[in-house]
């Protein structure tokens, strides 16, 4: 019996010692490495000197520890004048720095546009995102400094509104009345709306999603 209780202490305290050098290991792994936060700063200052001019500057560094983006580090950057935020970083399919500046600027212009409206026809609780291409201003050959308006090209963004409520049987005259609306105010020609909806407590009603694509 005491042999028994001996090995089963053993084996206990092995799994104890393992589970506390996984846990060591992952907490570990959530903290950015100083050096590298350095270095993509470094490298983003540069960018930034090559690329763009003295309105810009870098503020911090990201670091994605969670695999969320197309990169382990990020520099955060951001325009003295217009305060539009953005990041600078290596991609290592095109093998050399990029930015996401002008989707940035892309998204808070249309997000701008939007949110009158939004704000009247549907909730102040409303919340809406719009999304670009992060690296669309590189696809498009758009000069950072002279990214015009997104409505001078031929893009078709993403708008995604969240409903703090259940579905309604008016939700399908609501939306298309949105699209008709930036469409005819000429606010966006193509793109695709999605909607969620979220219970009061803030959890995913996964049920209920509406979309819809128009061009």
């Amino acid at each position: 019996m005491r042999k028994i209780l001996k090995i089963s202490l053993i084996i206990l305290g092995v799994i104890i010692v393992g589970m506390g050098i996984l846990i060591f290991s992952f907490i570990q792994g959530m903290k950015p490495d100083k050096d590298k936060e350095e270095q993509i700063k470094i490298q983003a200052e540069q960018y930034l000197k090559d690329k763009f001019n003295d309105n810009f500057e870098v503020y911090d560094a990201l670091y994605d520890n969670m695999g969320n983006f197309g990169f382990e580090y990020a520099a955060k950057v951001r325009d003295k004048e217009t305060k539009t935020q953005f990041l600078v970083y290596y991609d290592d399919e095109l093998d050399q720095m990029v930015d996401t500046f002008t989707a940035e600027k892309w998204t808070n212009d249309l997000e701008k546009e939007i949110r009158p409206y939004i704000k009247e026809n549907f909730s102040e609780k409303t919340e809406t995102h719009v999304y670009f291409d992060d690296l669309i201003g590189k696809e498009l050959s758009i000069d950072p400094l002279n990214p015009g308006s997104y409505k001078d090209f031929n893009v078709a963004p993403t708008i995604r509104i969240t409903l703090p409520r259940k579905k309604s049987d008016q939700d399908e005259k609501l939306f298309n009345d949105f699209i008709s609306y930036l469409k005819s105010n000429d606010i966006l020609q193509q793109g695709t709306i999605i909607v969620n909806y979220i219970a009061e407590n803030g959890v995913i009603l996964e049920d209920f999603e509406w979309s819809k694509e128009f061009k």
